[in-house]
């Protein structure tokens, strides 16, 4: 049985002079493209399957904390049970099936995910409960890319936002090590409850799930555990349209030759968005996972550019 650092893949650094030039920013690209399922949730996967002592763990996704789990338990020998939206990526579903999990598809608009949880969970009283993002152990496994990250000097390092899971992770990986560089929330504009909770110092929640093409922060709000990383360790949040969510992901595929999911281009979508916050600094832009439905990307890929 491995060990959290013996199963992740370091992160992949990424110094794209192309890119760099044509955003005109000092910009390193950490890429979590490449990590086990194509992810960082591996590493929140991976940590809680091994520490919890459950032999069957029960989760709520939209596809890539689910296949990340589906995999975790697949290796450590659990069992996994994975409630999804039928408005997942195909590919995400199809993936968590792949690694041996079952998937409950849900019609979010008649039933939400957290709802259909909670009828699973009296069907299976031994069963833990994994949050994609509100739990410990989660923030636990998400801190050692913080910790990647914190071994380089960045000025400002800018992170996707949803639930919150993956920039609490980065928050406790530069607090342990010292690292003193401003971190920067991208969130998507039609779901802003981060940006709203941090404008107005309590969490504040989305009315419905928001209908946003990054699906990995189609989120209600953060999480409570989250919450309390984020007020103290992120700066600002920058709300990102749909149309810079969407020209990220065209950049990233045209100047840094990387597939990247509507998601993890939220960080570029933010400079896109506000390039005066990252003019003349150091930037660390964290992309998240590479998941993206076939279609979505051509789709996208085919759009008008600027």
């Amino acid at each position: 049985m491995k060990t959290l650092l013996e199963a992740i893949r370091p992160t992949t650094f990424i110094e794209s002079e192309k890119l760099k030039s044509f955003l005109g920013i000092d910009l390193t690209v950490v890429s979590e493209t490449f990590q086990h399922t194509g992810s960082f949730k591996f590493r929140a996967a991976y940590n809680l399957a091994l520490n919890v002592p459950n032999e069957e763990i029960l989760t709520a996704s939209s596809g890539n904390f689910g296949q990340a789990l589906a995999y975790a338990c697949q290796l450590l020998q659990k069992k996994c049970t994975v409630v999804m939206p039928e408005t997942s990526a195909r590919i995400k579903i199809e993936a968590v099936r792949n690694y041996g999990a079952t998937v409950d598809l849900v019609d979010t608009r008649r039933i939400g995910r957290n709802e259909r949880v909670a009828q699973l969970a009296k069907q299976m009283p031994d069963a833990y409960y994994a949050s994609a993002y509100d739990d410990l152990f989660v923030i636990e496994g998400n801190s050692t890319l913080g910790d990647e990250i914190a071994n380089r000097d960045f000025d400002i390092i800018v992170s996707p936002i949803g639930g919150g899971g993956l920039i609490s992770g980065i928050v406790q990986g530069l607090c342990r090590n010292g690292n003193k560089a401003k971190l920067v929330g991208a969130e998507p504009l039609l779901g802003n409850d981060a940006f709203q909770s941090l404008l107005s110092g309590r969490i504040i929640r989305n009315e419905i799930e928001p209908i946003t093409v990054a699906d990995g922060a189609r989120t209600i709000s953060l999480g409570k555990l989250n919450w309390e990383f984020i007020k103290k360790g992120v700066s600002q949040i920058v709300e990102v349209s749909e149309e810079n969510i969407k020209k990220a992901v065209q950049i990233l595929f045209t100047h840094a030759n990387l597939k990247v999911e509507p998601t993890g281009a939220l960080p570029l979508g933010a400079i896109v968005e506000k390039p005066e916050i990252f003019a003349k600094k150091k930037v660390c832009l964290v992309v998240s996972g590479g998941n993206v439905d076939p279609e979505v990307y051509r789709r996208i890929l085919g759009e008008n550019k600027n």
